[in-house]
């Protein structure tokens, strides 16, 4: 958990003085989110682009896409 505590504090402190809150929450969240994928995908759990592919290709025939 301190390996997280230590990114988020290094991210921080790289952004500019003028940020918002919302700018922090923004990038926090992307890391997080970003190192959540890394995990999954060291421990197997992704598909593979032709996967991917294929179910875009549904949800966009099935209206789910939102458009």
């Amino acid at each position: 958990m301190a390996i997280i505590k230590d990114i988020s504090i290094d991210i921080i402190k790289k952004m500019p003085e003028e940020c918002s809150v919302d700018d922090i929450m923004y990038e926090l969240n992307f890391i997080s989110k970003v190192l959540e994928g890394v995990k999954d995908a060291d421990e197997g759990r992704y598909i593979s682009k032709e996967e991917l592919n294929k179910r875009i290709n549904s949800w966009a025939s099935s209206g789910l896409t939102g458009r």
